[in-house]
């Protein structure tokens, strides 16, 4: 009988002398039905974990994009001070890591705004493989296995990239004396009876295998939990790998770890594949694109920092801007004032949400150009289909290169929105 116990039922029958003679009776095996009620407690813990990391991460990405914007502010109009830059560079390193902590928060919680897209996962393996191996050293040997022609996948490229690092770092860290990580790449068709519990499709798998010390079956239920870590003190968030779950559950895929102790380990990170063509990413000038025109931005954030951080990296760059608190005071603005060019709006507000407003206008017959912001998951069902977004924190060159593209999108003489200033 497997472990995990029996239930058993019966009675006995007694002779004339009083003595047991016979008794009769079941024994049920109530393994899967433990297992069952196991798994249902991990899952409403994890939910749990996630609806408070998901939180905590939100309201801190509202407080880092007013530091990470008022820097980069200072940054630009101190460029000849080099004492200046260099600790304005150090703030920005230190606010930059603080935001990759909570890109890792949301991801477990699955709350992050993904923005996917067909990705060619051979070449951005190929573009990371140098980083990958400065990180690691020089005991451990980087092999790839990727063979050509395979389809894209369909994943957010920069949260992939991030997703990789981490688990090259945690193969470097099980491999204390050196060793090999060998990364491959294939595409799986996959069929309903599937044993890693996916929809049936196309699936591009990435394993990432170690040759490091192992997990035992303990470690390894878990691994992915967030904050779980056998790093140490001080060496570690424990949450490389709930990121990377969360990355790939929230793409439409999933991660399977095998492992033991002695033999290493091997992550296979499961992803969609599609038909699209890959589309490179457009990167971003070192410097922010400047207005082209004087346009009005409609500005609505619940946040005053936020707001007025915001506003200040769009005056900067030649934009005039009207800043509202919330969307039912956007759009009275909207119904009894002036022209705006375009609207910029947060996700996550009180009373009305930035989708919401979006929808009303635009089932209003306003068309105007819009960006979501978000320190959130900008993905409920209140957000029109083909809304631009961006996540908080930013940094001015992200802000500039959005509303820039929008407006390019939106040539000069169509009608406007009247907002109040």
């Amino acid at each position: 009988m497997r472990h995990g116990g029996s239930s058993p039922r019966g009675r006995v029958q007694y002779d004339d002398a009083g003595k047991a003679a016979r008794m009769t009776g079941v024994v049920s095996d109530v393994t899967d039905r433990k297992e069952a009620d196991a798994q249902l407690a991990q899952a409403q813990k994890m939910d749990a974990i996630g609806q408070l990391t998901g939180g905590v991460a939100h309201d801190f990405n509202n407080l880092l994009t007013p530091i990470v914007g008022s820097l980069d502010l200072l940054r630009r109009r101190h460029k000849d001070d080099e004492r200046t830059q260099r600790m304005i560079s150090g703030a920005l390193q230190a606010a930059e890591r603080a935001a990759t902590l909570t890109q890792r928060l949301l991801a477990f919680a699955r709350r992050q705004a993904l923005q996917p897209r067909a990705v060619d996962i051979g070449a951005l393996i190929d573009g990371l493989v140098d980083l990958m191996r400065r990180s690691l050293g020089p005991s451990i040997t980087v092999t790839l296995e990727i063979p050509r022609h395979l389809s894209s996948a369909r994943v957010d490229p920069n949260q992939l990239e991030l997703a990789l690092l981490n688990l090259a770092i945690n193969a470097r860290d099980a491999m204390p004396g050196g060793g090999k990580l060998t990364l491959t790449v294939s595409e799986v068709v996959v069929d309903d009876r599937n044993v890693v519990g996916l929809a049936p499709d196309r699936y591009v798998r990435i394993a990432a295998i170690d040759t490091g010390v192992g997990m035992d079956r303990a470690t390894l239920a878990r691994a992915t939990e967030p904050f779980f870590s056998t790093k140490g003190v001080g060496k570690g968030t424990g949450l490389g790998l709930s990121m990377v779950h969360g990355l790939a559950a929230q793409s439409g895929g999933t991660l399977r770890l095998t492992s033991e102790p002695g033999s290493g380990t091997t992550v296979d990170l499961w992803l969609p594949a599609t038909e699209e063509a890959a589309t490179e990413a457009v990167e971003n000038t070192a410097e922010p694109v400047i207005a082209r025109r004087a346009a009005k931005v409609l500005l609505v954030d619940d946040e005053d920092l936020v707001r007025a951080a915001t506003a200040d990296m769009l005056r900067d760059i030649g934009y005039v801007v009207v800043e509202v608190p919330s969307a039912s005071q956007a759009l009275s603005a909207i119904r009894s004032g002036v022209d705006a060019d375009i609207l910029v709006s947060d996700y996550l507000m009180p009373g009305m949400t930035g989708g919401q407003l979006i929808t009303e206008l635009w089932s209003s017959g306003n068309r105007i150009p819009a960006l979501l912001v978000t320190g959130y998951a900008a993905a409920g069902e209140d957000v029109p289909e083909g809304v631009t977004r961006l996540s908080k924190p930013f940094r001015q060159t992200d802000l500039a290169a959005r509303v820039d593209e929008l407006l390019r999108q939106s040539p000069p003489g169509r009608p406007k929105l009247r907002a109040v200033e």
